[in-house]
């Protein structure tokens, strides 16, 4: 039965394993961690949001096949316009948006009721874009006013509408951006200015933030937090990262066992920005370093695939994707074992949500179309006769690099 399944998933079936695992955890933990705000909202009906939950994952599995079939390079055609809906369904969500937080993050579609996070769709977009415009320019990559200042303005368009709901994913899709450029092989000098910029940047938002925070929409809540973090704050405003440490250290090398969590109790969200806590507590260190190793691995399996394609956008768009799903990952962890303060970022494919674990599976069906098409290009091309003989082969001066940042030439 396993092999007649997995004939139709094509592409990178690693990747496809490590989707398989996390979206177990993903059940397995966001039952457990619901069961106190299942009693609250919905009269101790503990199933309530799993089965929302496991009916979400399907949902993001059919997205992942369906987008897997499909030739990347549709997205390579449509980048353009997925940007240009982009900046109107942010400005949409930061006048019209629903709040949270005292942050309009969610979106309503209009005659359905429900609602999806714009910043998620931004994020794919906005990653599809760079990859699109940095493989397009490539023979004028160096060119400071023709690419890198285009492709700069866009990416600090979309973090700027995006920054004052939420900075975190507004620094996370900048960073990501500077990565693809660095891979895209944007001149090191003009990041180095970009780089500049960004210090005065920041320390003209952070001294704005503790000089006069009600200047910025969420400047009290940025300062509360940076104070908390530090232990300057008030008694009890480090509360969320207390107490997901002492989830973190309850739970051991072993764990307390699936379900038998007990911080859930006290955690806010421990289904969405602290699930990684939960993950520990109930899983023990083993369990949070096969979450974290499962990250890892997909990572790896980037660079494979970049090093094993010789399209300059299947490259940049593998790095970006997997980049940017890594690190929030990353983000999310730290934030739990309190090295960072509170971002709310979730753990990509695990903690709950809607349109978050939507436009993760979509990443993965791109990244598994790029993957699928890589390995019938080179099928098609082992399959071609060669003239050449081994040591002509192993003499050939245009015998492309194993550096996968030398195929975007």
């Amino acid at each position: 039965m396993f092999a007649s399944l997995t004939k139709y998933l094509k592409g990178d079936k690693v990747v496809w394993t490590i989707m398989l695992f996390l979206a177990l955890m993903s059940i397995l933990t966001v039952y457990s961690a619901t069961g106190t705000l299942a009693y609250k909202m919905q009269h101790g009906n503990t199933s309530h949001y799993v089965f929302k939950h496991v009916i979400t994952l399907l949902m993001g599995f059919t997205l992942t096949f369906l987008i897997h079939k499909i030739n990347y390079n549709i997205f390579y055609k449509s980048a353009k316009l997925l940007l240009i809906l982009t900046i109107p369904l942010l400005l949409l969500t930061l006048l019209m948006g629903v709040s949270l937080n005292s942050a309009a993050r969610w979106i309503t579609i209009p005659g359905l009721g429900l609602t999806f996070q714009s910043s998620d769709f931004a994020k794919f977009s906005l990653i599809l874009y760079v990859a699109y415009w940095l493989s397009k320019n490539q023979e004028n990559i160096e060119d400071f006013k023709k690419v890198f200042l285009p492709i700069v303005s866009v990416v600090g368009i979309i973090c700027v509408l995006i920054l004052p709901a939420n900075f975190s994913t507004a620094a996370l899709l900048f960073i990501v951006s500077v990565v693809m450029m660095f891979v895209g092989r944007i001149s090191f000098k003009h990041l180095a200015l970009l780089f500049g910029v960004c210090i005065l940047f920041i320390g003209l938002i952070a001294t704005l933030i503790f000089a006069a925070p009600n200047v910025l929409p969420r400047g009290k809540t940025w300062k509360a937090r940076i104070e908390s973090f530090s232990g300057k704050g008030e008694e009890g405003s480090n509360f969320q990262a207390d107490q997901s440490k002492i989830a973190i250290a309850t739970g051991g090398i072993m764990g307390k066992g699936p379900g038998n969590s007990v911080q859930r109790n006290f955690l806010p969200h421990p289904y969405s920005d602290f699930i990684y806590a939960i993950i520990v507590e109930e899983y023990g260190l083993l369990g949070g370093f096969a979450v974290l190793f499962l990250f890892l691995v997909f990572l790896y399996r980037a660079y494979y695939l970049a090093k094993n394609s010789d399209y300059k956008f299947a490259v940049l768009v593998a790095i970006g994707l997997s980049f940017s799903m890594v690190f929030q990952a990353m983000i999310n962890m730290a934030v739990a074992v309190n090295l960072i303060p509170v971002t709310g970022q979730t753990l990509p494919m695990v903690s709950m949500g809607g349109s978050s674990i939507l436009f993760t599976c979509i990443s993965f069906g791109l990244f598994l179309s790029v993957s699928r098409c890589t390995e019938l290009a080179k099928e098609t091309n082992e399959s071609k006769p060669s003239h050449k003989t081994k040591m002509e082969i192993a003499k050939d001066p245009d015998k492309e690099s194993d550096n996968p940042f030398d195929k975007i030439k």
